[in-house]
């Protein structure tokens, strides 16, 4: 049992966790868009540079049609994430958008591959949402707004297709050379927000220092390492890994922040850790095994 794709996923997901604890040092005035944009093109830029030095970058049979539509995905999360979360707060906004892109990759993977998620991942889905539920939702002041409702829906459905896609992507691709190439493109699709928002609380070296580690450590590296695990398990796997992100969020917040969790968001924490357990350690069965479908399916037009 290889389980070094399922700890590439996590290492990467708790990178992503980091993301919020490193934001909350630059100046309130920074707007989440103009991180989300300078995110993506640093990380990009970074792996674009890498792939083509290290001569990773084989664009002979490069699937541009996934790639673009990974790009689009990845660009439009920013504004669907961010937006639900400014309508209907951190809590809401973050558990439906997070929480339903394991959904959104299941119905996906079934409807369009054919592919009918395991039992294992079901249980375990239904107990790191759940724990997602709990560890987000138990605050004194919740509020639901139905417009950043469907925006939270809307960058779960963005993320699960930006994995689906990329795992077509990664048949072709070196993971550094395909996130890159992905990234770079949102970069130059999100680059007008650039001009929209002040970034005058970026000039500081406070600013700068925390823009590179999200660059570099939370984005580059991070995306590498999903994208590593998410070429050889399912996106829906993969997906559903990936909520390790608020959970290394919360445990974070306790820490570094000085931030308090309830009885209930403790539970939500262990409930979270079991699916991912579950997920990782679980007996897996034969139909979870990598299998190149794209690849697979083009080679036989061809043929």
């Amino acid at each position: 049992m290889n389980l070094l794709p399922f700890i590439s996923v996590l290492i990467g997901a708790i990178l992503w966790g980091t993301t919020g604890t490193a934001q909350s040092y630059l100046p309130e005035n920074v707007h989440p868009l103009t991180v989300g944009a300078l995110r993506l093109a640093g990380g990009g830029l970074i792996l674009l540079f890498f792939a083509v030095a290290m001569r990773r970058l084989n664009l002979g049979e490069w699937p541009w049609g996934a790639t673009l539509v990974a790009a689009v995905a990845m660009a439009l999360f920013q504004p669907f994430f961010f937006g639900s979360v400014r309508l209907t707060g951190v809590a809401v906004g973050t558990v439906t958008g997070i929480g339903s892109a394991p959904v959104f990759a299941g119905l996906i993977e079934w409807i369009i591959l054919k592919r009918r998620p395991s039992r294992r991942w079901a249980m375990a889905t239904v107990l790191a949402v759940a724990g997602c539920a709990l560890l987000l939702l138990t605050g004194d002041q919740v509020t639901v707004n139905p417009m950043g409702v469907l925006l939270a829906l809307g960058a779960g459905l963005t993320f699960a297709a930006y994995s689906m896609t990329s795992k077509i992507v990664l048949e072709f691709a070196d993971p550094s050379a395909a996130v890159g190439v992905v990234f770079t493109i949102s970069a130059l699709i999100l680059s007008p927000f650039l001009f929209i928002y002040p970034l005058d609380g970026l000039r500081s070296q406070e600013g700068i220092s925390v823009i590179v580690y999200i660059a570099v450590a939370a984005t580059a590296v991070a995306y590498v390492l999903y994208s590593a695990g998410l070429k050889e398990i399912p996106a829906a796997t993969a997906v559903t890994l990936s909520l390790a992100e608020p959970l290394t969020a919360a445990i974070l917040g306790v820490a570094i922040v000085g931030e308090e969790l309830n009885f209930f968001a403790w539970t939500g924490v262990g409930f979270l850790l079991g699916g991912l357990i579950v997920l990782t350690f679980g007996r897996r069965g034969s139909d979870e095994e990598k299998t190149p479908y794209f690849r697979k399916m083009i080679r036989a037009k061809k043929e």
